[in-house]
């Protein structure tokens, strides 16, 4: 195993804003599951729940902006710098997408269906979380095997995430909706599996970078 630290410099600081970036994208996504269970139970509080996300998003605007300064401020960094601009990014999509969910789900004008957007959200979850334990594998060095193990999860919960939409909108297109549904529950499904795309992007480029210094 090949340390990052020792072959490229010492400074933790970007370590500590990716892994930060990475935390704040698993929150994002923790918080839809639980958000989507809570509607199961008080369809009434979906409005409510939206400033919670909102400050999420915020703080992973927060931690980017940090980067970025950083960046400017440091000659020599840890990693590439187009790779730490890239993942930063990445990572802060995630909650973006997230936010734009919620805000598309508080606006629904009928019941929303809670139990169609669960295992979507569970898999998003998984994939968020797969993500977080990969991002912290960067600064203590490139175990690739390790790398490999959480990327396999990542890329399963993503490719369980298509097979759910896919059944999801086959069932939309055979149901009783009337045109107005169809069309908001089909972006709403899409949505919610792009956010699984975000980790999987977010997950490839720790992949590329891990594969650079391995």
């Amino acid at each position: 195993m090949l340390s990052l630290k020792k072959l490229l410099g010492k400074d933790d600081k970007f370590f500590d804003l990716l892994e930060a970036g990475a935390e704040e994208a698993k929150t994002s996504v923790d918080l839809f599951a639980a958000y989507i269970k809570r509607l199961a139970t008080d369809p009434s509080q979906g409005a409510g729940a939206l400033d919670e996300f909102i400050q999420t998003r915020r703080k992973e605007k927060r931690i980017r902006h940090l980067m970025t300064e950083a960046l400017s401020k440091t000659f020599v960094t840890p990693l590439e710098r187009e790779d730490i601009e890239e993942l930063s990014f990445a990572l802060y999509r995630i909650p973006k997408t997230v936010e734009k969910i919620v805000e598309r789900l508080a606006i629904y004008p009928g019941r929303v269906p809670h139990a169609v957007f669960q295992r979507q959200a569970e898999l998003m979850s998984q994939a968020a979380e797969a993500l977080a334990f990969m991002t912290k594998q960067l600064r203590g060095g490139t175990d690739i095997e390790k790398i490999r193990e959480a990327n396999d999860r990542l890329q399963f919960a993503e490719g369980e995430a298509d097979k759910v939409m896919l059944a999801h909108l086959k069932d939309l297109y055979h149901g009783p909706y009337d045109a107005k549904e169809l069309v908001i529950l089909q972006v709403l499904f899409e949505m919610v599996e792009q956010a699984v795309d975000r980790c999987r992007n977010a997950g490839n480029i720790v992949v590329q970078i891990v594969l650079k210094h391995s």
